[in-house]
């Protein structure tokens, strides 16, 4: 599956002065839903009020130096949030599907089995720890050239391409 990605994904714009980031400047990024869109912005130190009230999650990050060439994954409780933000949107299944991948391949849920729902499609039973919350993730493998547009929209929301500071997220319960 695609889940390894060697991409960087800040804009090293600033989206409220459109300044440039520079290397070794912090940076904050917040990953929120507009109209049904999940977006990503990224905010330099001067223009940083804080995250919005409504946002899934934020965290803080530092744009590489010549040395630095690791892109940086968004925090757990982050991810978390837009899974949990994702479900029951059919319009959004191979990408929560891909999304829920991800968090088992970090750990983050567990698969507790599956079964098969009234369509016929397969359903994992999930579980995390973290939250002690169970969730179901209808297995919905994407195409090979949706799995390339998903990886890059997950890759714009999710990666920075910083050196992780502080992982600070807003946790949406």
């Amino acid at each position: 599956m695609l889940l390894d990605f060697d991409v960087r994904s800040c804009s090293r714009r600033c989206a409220e002065t459109g300044d440039e980031l520079k290397p070794g400047d912090v940076y904050f990024s917040v990953l929120d839903e507009q109209t049904g869109e999940l977006i990503r912005r990224d905010f330099c130190v001067q223009a940083w009020q804080g995250p919005p009230e409504e946002c899934l999650g934020w965290w803080r990050s530092r744009v590489p130096t010549s040395g630095d060439n690791k892109p940086r994954l968004a925090p757990s409780d982050v991810m978390l949030n837009l899974y949990a933000t994702l479900a029951g949107r059919s319009d959004d299944e191979q990408f929560r599907y891909l999304l829920g991948l991800l968090l088992l391949r970090r750990r983050v849920i567990r698969r507790e089995g599956s079964q098969t729902d009234d369509q016929g499609r397969e359903v994992l039973s999930l579980f995390c720890p973290r939250r002690n919350e169970q969730s179901d993730l209808v297995v919905a493998e994407p195409d090979a050239e949706q799995a390339k547009q998903i990886q890059q929209r997950m890759i714009d929301l999710l990666y920075g391409d910083g050196e992780e500071v502080e992982a600070e997220q807003t946790a949406k319960d």
